[in-house]
């Protein structure tokens, strides 16, 4: 299993991971962001992004002010920085800090929340593993319905018959069949 917690194989990986590896190396994001834990979630970690798909970067702050200033002070000037504060997703203060940079928009979301256990990150382990235990055909229909305007989570649901809300299905899913615990 690839070790999503160091962006070190994104050097190894498709043409996209290692233009974003380099993004993040110019960026110095990881370096940055340090002291919060963070995780490259999301399309690009596992080879099913489109053209459209953003880095995203999952952290965790006790203090979203913190993170907000140091991403603010390094890279406040970007194109779209912007930072947005949803009161609550799950009871929980989220953040989430944009910018865009060269081909990649990035976002980089923070919850009181180890990065491990956040939701998104979660979901692309549970993605993984299915992409693992199904055919390259899988793989291209999840695509092709991203590339419709299909989320992730929801062309997955879509693939695999899950019926209610996606999000919560793939996890449910992915509890239930030992992907995650």
């Amino acid at each position: 299993m690839i070790n999503f917690k160091d962006i070190i194989y994104l050097k190894e990986g498709t043409v996209r991971q290692k233009e974003a590896h380099k993004v993040l190396l110019e960026l110095n994001l990881f370096e940055l962001l340090k002291n919060f834990n963070p995780i490259l979630a999301g399309t690009i970690p596992i080879n099913i992004d489109v053209e459209s798909s953003d880095l995203d970067i999952i952290c965790q702050s006790e203090n979203h002010e913190d993170i907000v200033k140091v991403v603010r002070e390094k890279h406040g000037k970007l194109p779209g920085f912007e930072v947005k504060t949803i009161p609550s997703y799950k009871n929980l203060k989220t953040t989430i800090i944009t910018l865009e940079y060269k081909t990649f928009p990035i976002e980089i979301f923070v919850q009181n929340k180890p990065s491990e256990e956040q939701d998104s990150y979660l979901h692309m382990l549970i993605e993984y593993q299915i992409l693992l235990k199904n055919n390259e055909d899988f793989k291209s229909e999840i695509i092709a319905l991203k590339q419709q305007g299909l989320k992730t989570e929801p062309a997955f649901a879509k693939l695999l018959g899950l019926e209610e809300d996606p999000y919560e299905a793939l996890l449910n899913y992915g509890y239930e069949k030992g992907y995650i615990s």
